[in-house]
């Protein structure tokens, strides 16, 4: 699966069967997580078999059933427009091997998780995966002029940035984010909501998958 196959067939799931993640797409995710902590100087953490954390009122709330395995985002002093950006290349990477995934921010039990912790370092979120019950479905966009801004004529690679950056998880569903084109220079803007900023990392790498990056340049 290309990754622009995989941005258009992942969806939110929050309900998962008991198949374990285990050999080589076990191994394949490790090695994404391990390649993304070198890269971004976050301190991924890939946990497998463990139910604690989504194990309460909250997670059942959320209609989270049978999540037992995540993936940590924790760091030290890092953006939250980081978090969101090698987040979202997990979750994509993920979906290439046939998992399903979900962006948590708050309905899991933050204590519970078994993360190692180095001096300055927090869990900022986790993104819950598995095999999904269900492959999830599409969300409702806003219409692409009401999160974008073009001077003069949209370009091509532009247009299809913007289809990919429509297709973005966002908190709540809120797409609280604005694209601008300037010739082949692109700005991104986070709106004000909560994890705007988080949100805004992962637009910006759908953008960068839809558009081609030798195609544009981020102001």
């Amino acid at each position: 699966m290309e990754l622009i196959e995989a941005v258009k067939a992942r969806h939110s799931v929050r309900s998962y069967t008991d198949q374990k993640i285990e050999g080589d797409v076990k191994l394949a995710l490790q090695n994404a997580v391990d390649a993304c902590n070198k890269e971004s100087g976050l301190n991924i953490q890939l946990c497998l078999d463990e139910p604690k954390a989504f194990d309460s009122m909250m997670a059942r709330y959320g209609k989270f059933e049978n999540c037992k395995n995540y993936i940590a985002l924790i760091g030290n002093n890092i953006t939250d427009e980081n978090y969101g950006y090698y987040g979202e290349k997990l979750v994509l990477s993920a979906q290439q091997l046939g998992l399903n995934t979900c962006w948590v921010a708050m309905t899991y039990k933050k204590s519970q998780a078994p993360v190692k912790l180095k001096k300055g370092e927090k869990l900022r979120i986790v993104i819950a995966l598995g095999y999904g019950k269900t492959d999830g479905v599409p969300r409702k966009s806003k219409d692409m002029m009401q999160l974008c801004k073009v001077e003069s004529e949209m370009q091509e690679w532009f247009r299809r940035g913007m289809e990919a950056a429509m297709l973005a998880p966002t908190a709540m569903n809120q797409q609280k984010f604005m694209l601008i084109q300037s010739g082949n220079k692109v700005i991104a803007k986070p709106l004000t909501a909560f994890y705007a900023k988080m949100d805004l990392g992962i637009v910006k790498y759908h953008f960068e998958i839809g558009a081609g990056i030798d195609n544009f340049q981020w102001q």
